[in-house]
């Protein structure tokens, strides 16, 4: 960030109060709390080393729907009603109830600036099948995949079923069963023989969640963050690189053990220039194409052959030591101070 800009968000946010919302109903609470913990402790830096004239404080938001703020227990509407009106919720929730478009428009509601994308667009991104549909339409590739609502109670309907599953991969790449509104790789289950695709899916289903069967696409695993809201200061920055370590997939271990972990790797060092460059403007478009704001990231894969083809996109990406927009940001110039300053400034509506 220059000196002018970091000038300017100083001037324009002085005495800004913020509250750092983390916590949530979803399988990524703990690492929504992890995000939190680390949005105030950069905006608290920011403020001490003179960048940031604001003051911040927390709140966590409880699996019921409560509030936990100031030491007490607040329904959402008591809370939101105590808020000063120059009040900016940063939003460092992840899935559920905190990325679904619940709480952005009820933050709407209230009269409330709040950091990241809208209710329409928070609410289709958290849907993968309805997200694989505007990226189509956008000109982007995605995967082979099918919605399976329910499992067939007669045999040869689960036959047929299994079947269609089984066309969807061709030669020996497998497939990814996953919970169509999930993230952080929670509840995901890599399955490479068609005999334990229904199984998969059932497990879903079980959990509550429709399943998303799709075909595994081999390649090189990359991410793309973008900053900005579409016609004023958009952009996308470096792409980074995931190389899993054991599981061979970016699942839960391999994003967020520290010390078996994915190497992560910024710039990519298993891709040309021309798909670097290819990945940022397939990101963007990702990004105005499904209506996001301010700040989002797009996870793909490239192939052997130099497709491209895009996995899911993410309207509130986690913001802890082992995230990779933060990892973006720092290969663009960016500490991780000044991207949540970044992201506080583009919040709207």
């Amino acid at each position: 960030m220059t000196s002018e800009e970091t000038d300017a968000i100083r001037d324009s946010e002085q005495d800004q109060h913020v509250l750092v919302l983390s916590g949530g109903d979803s399988s990524e609470r703990d690492v929504s709390l992890r995000s939190g913990q680390a949005v105030r402790e950069a905006l608290e830096q920011a403020a001490q080393g003179g960048l940031w004239g604001g003051d911040v404080e927390t709140a966590v938001l409880e699996g019921d729907g409560t509030w936990c703020w100031r030491g007490e227990s607040w329904s959402e509407l008591s809370a939101l009603q105590a808020m000063a009106p120059q009040t900016v919720v940063f939003l460092a929730l992840h899935g559920g109830r905190g990325e679904d478009g619940r709480i952005q428009a009820a933050l709407e509601s209230a009269g409330l600036r709040y950091t990241g994308s809208g209710p329409a667009a928070s609410s289709l991104c958290m849907d993968k099948r309805a997200t694989r549909g505007v990226l189509l339409d956008e000109g982007l590739s995605v995967p082979p995949a099918r919605l399976v609502s329910r499992l067939p109670a007669d045999a040869d309907d689960r036959a047929r079923l299994e079947q269609a599953l089984r066309a969807l991969s061709e030669g020996d790449e497998g497939w990814f069963v996953k919970p169509n509104q999930g993230g952080s790789s929670a509840g995901i289950h890599r399955v490479h023989h068609p005999d334990g695709l229904l199984d998969a899916a059932s497990a879903v289903l079980e959990g509550g969640d429709r399943a998303l069967v799709e075909a595994a696409v081999s390649g090189v695993e990359l991410s793309v963050g973008v900053l900005g809201i579409a016609g004023v200061d958009l952009r996308a920055l470096p792409p980074v690189e995931i190389q899993p370590k054991n599981a061979g997939w970016f699942d839960g271990t391999e994003k967020y053990d520290e010390s078996n972990g994915a190497r992560e790797v910024c710039p990519p060092e298993n891709v040309p220039p021309e798909i670097d460059e290819r990945l940022r403007e397939l990101a963007v478009r990702a990004h105005t194409g499904t209506g996001c704001r301010g700040y989002s990231r797009t996870d793909f894969i490239a192939t052997p052959a130099g497709e491209i083809v895009a996995l899911e996109v993410n309207t509130l990406p986690g913001l802890t030591v082992r995230s990779l927009l933060p990892l973006e940001a720092s290969c663009a110039g960016m500490d991780f101070e000044s991207l949540c300053l970044e992201i506080l400034r583009l919040a709207g509506p």
